[in-house]
């Protein structure tokens, strides 16, 4: 069977899942007739060019371009000529309009009173500061520096300090272990490292400079390492070395004269994480970046920067943190939150306090997050204030359309617009998205691309599907934020995103068009299992577990099976405790296996269903199917630092040990 014929295959079961979805049309009260309406998309669509320049024009640029893109296939640049500087955008610029006393960031840390206020006119002393801290220091434009640091202020100061003097940052989040970082720091050839002695998780200090130290016995270049005081725990010394932040940053002076850049000059590099092979630096520069992040926070979030509180629940050692709690909000001149600790840090409930104590208008988290927040119970956000929201935002996996309802219904109160945003750390901002008050959505849809944003989903020939059909989602057209390459590594970039559809960018996702032409996506292809011959996507069993309710969340791996080829294996957490009648025969695990069968069909059926209190999450809310795989084809387990919970996966191991799993037949 080709694979275009078993897409449609996977196609049957995606119809079924979706015929009863609703449709919510757009709110009037969102639409700014200033900013947008319903035409934005047709005058991006005549002329992208033009349009994008256009948005480049609501950034303070030093020197204009000469020419908006030069394309030569893989490889762009935008705003040709042009010079600006990332940290004036983002702050003096407020300043120097009178808004210095607007708070840039309410900051909140995981012990109960920990909090700090910051407005844009200290934010910019701070980052003053540090950029001459880093001067005095050697680092010069073009320099990496490579930033290791808990969800703190400093964090963002130090982003913002290295982007005042054009030394791009390199941000390894600070859950990765000490091996993580030494493949970085090596790969960028980073000579300074910013870090913290630990950070707070659940309660608990945890170590972040003895991460480092061990990761510099690898990296004997690196000369310098700046360490913020965060905890206050003992950490090993190394004179001449290591220095303490209070040192040699708040003895510097609040001015400092900022240079512009080259609107190509290297931002930052972030690093995706690898499994079979070393992780890829994806490299970000100036002027096309900083354009992106700023105009699809202002539409897709319809951003009012005098009023709104804008919480972008995310760590900043993931894009998602570098583009919407640091770059593109600070770039609109809005006012943030910033939460250091876990959602169940000081109860399950301190996320609502937060947003009730803060008056939050707009939220933006993950789907994984959200199903969390399911399993826990409706109770938790009933018992707070939360009618200062009025828009919710979701990120970095599809979400099904169980979650996306719960959380319109028992987050925003059935009045808050859900946009359901797609976008990869290579596109550095949003790609599709509904606009609020312009396009309607749908649970579970990301629904179209960005104004001036092409996309399209082909079979593996390379040829459009059209609507109510399945296949591979590529982006035809450059865009301002888009990738300019792997750090080092040019063939590889090519080969990795360009080669499969010459002269488009495969973004390695399955998505779906529906009959009225919304894209669906599907997650990874190679979450895709081969069923007897049947393809199968992960995200569509996980979807169909979660729509029967007693379950919560769901995580699907394709295991190896020698008379299929591949089965799938469910890992399944469910909402209470299990009864006896449910677990009597195995009568909830049944249950389930048909609810599947009638969601999908039964070639769709998991082979095995393993009920688990809790599935095995890194400390950023990502469920490592990576393990479940190890697990399911019993495998020895690889490196389990990154866990928020590492005997997550030895209790489910040993419940597939001791047979409490459903099998079939």
């Amino acid at each position: 069977m080709s694979e275009a014929a078993q897409n449609g295959r996977q196609d049957q079961g995606l119809s079924a899942l979706h015929h009863e979805i609703r449709r919510f049309e757009p709110p009037s009260k969102f639409v700014d007739q200033a900013n947008a309406g319903p035409g934005i998309y047709a005058e991006a669509d005549a002329d992208p060019i033009a349009w994008w320049e256009k948005q480049a024009e609501s950034l303070e640029w030093a020197q204009r371009w000469s020419e908006v893109l030069e394309w030569k296939v893989p490889y762009a640049k935008w705003f040709v000529g042009g010079k600006l500087n990332v940290s004036v955008n983002c702050l003096d610029r407020h300043v120097a309009a009178g808004k210095g006393d607007r708070v840039a960031f309410h900051w909140v840390g995981e012990p109960e009173g920990d909090t700090r206020t910051i407005t844009y006119a200290e934010l910019k002393d701070m980052v003053c500061q540090a950029a001459n801290a880093l001067t005095d220091l050697g680092v010069n434009a073009g320099d990496r520096v490579a930033i290791y640091m808990p969800m703190i202020p400093e964090a963002m100061v130090a982003m913002l300090a290295c982007a005042r003097i054009g030394a791009p940052h390199m941000v390894t989040f600070g859950g990765f272990s000490s091996e993580a970082l030494a493949n970085r720091i090596l790969d960028g050839d980073a000579r300074v490292v910013i870090t913290a002695d630990g950070s707070y998780r659940r309660g608990t200090q945890t170590a972040l400079k003895p991460n480092v130290d061990e990761a510099l016995k690898q990296c004997p270049e690196v000369r310098t390492v700046v360490v913020v005081r965060r905890t206050g725990q003992d950490v090993e010394w190394e004179d001449g070395r290591d220095l303490w932040w209070h040192d040699v940053v708040d003895r510097q002076s609040t001015e400092h004269d900022p240079e512009a850049f080259d609107a190509e000059q290297p931002l930052y590099i972030m690093y995706t994480s690898g499994t079979t092979a070393k992780p890829k630096g994806i490299l970000h520069t100036t002027g096309g970046y900083l354009t992106q992040c700023a105009v699809t926070h202002r539409l897709i979030f319809d951003v009012k920067p005098d009023t709104d509180v804008f919480w972008t629940a995310a760590d900043i050692g993931w894009v998602t943190g570098h583009s919407y709690i640091v770059y593109g909000p600070l770039a609109n001149g809005v006012t943030s939150m910033m939460y250091e600790g876990t959602p169940d840090a000081g109860g399950r409930d301190r996320w609502w306090k937060i947003i009730e104590d803060y008056k939050v208008t707009i939220l933006y988290t993950a789907p994984t997050t959200i199903r969390t927040f399911m399993k826990w119970g409706e109770e938790h956000p009933a018992g707070h204030d939360l009618s200062s929201l009025r828009l919710l935002g979701s990120v970095g996996e599809p979400i099904n359309p169980e979650a996306w309802m719960w959380y319109r219904e028992h987050i925003g109160g059935d009045r808050c617009p859900v946009v359901d945003t797609w976008w990869q750390t290579e596109t550095g901002a949003i790609m599709i998205t509904p606009l609020p008050g312009i396009t309607a959505t749908k649970p579970g849809a990301a629904m179209r691309p960005f104004p001036g944003i092409s996309a399209d989903v082909v079979d593996d020939s390379g040829h459009s599907v059209g609507n109510d059909a399945g296949g591979f989602l590529v982006l035809d057209h450059p865009w301002p934020g888009m990738l300019r390459g792997i750090w080092g590594d040019p063939k590889r970039y090519e080969e990795t995103y360009w080669s499969r559809y010459p002269g488009r960018y495969f973004a390695g996702d399955g998505a779906k068009r529906d009959e009225d032409g919304d894209l669906w996506l599907l997650g990874r292809v190679d979450d895709v299992m081969n069923i007897s011959g049947h393809r199968i996507s992960t995200t569509e069993v996980e979807h169909a577990l979660v729509g029967f309710p007693r379950v919560a969340e769901a995580a699907v791996v394709g295991a190896s099976d020698d008379t299929t080829g591949q089965a799938i294996v469910a890992f399944v957490t469910v909402k209470g405790e299990v009864s006896d009648e449910e677990n009597e025969g195995g009568a909830l695990v049944d249950a389930l296996r048909a609810h599947v069968a009638k969601v999908i069909g039964p070639i769709a059926k998991p082979r095995q269903i393993i009920l688990t209190p809790d599935l095995p999450k890194t400390r950023s809310g990502k469920i490592m199917r990576r393990l479940l795989k190890d697990v399911a084809e019993h495998r020895e387990l690889g490196d389990v630092t990154t866990l928020l919970d590492s005997t997550v996966v030895n209790l489910i191991d040993e419940q597939l040990q001791a047979g409490g799993t459903g099998e079939a037949d």
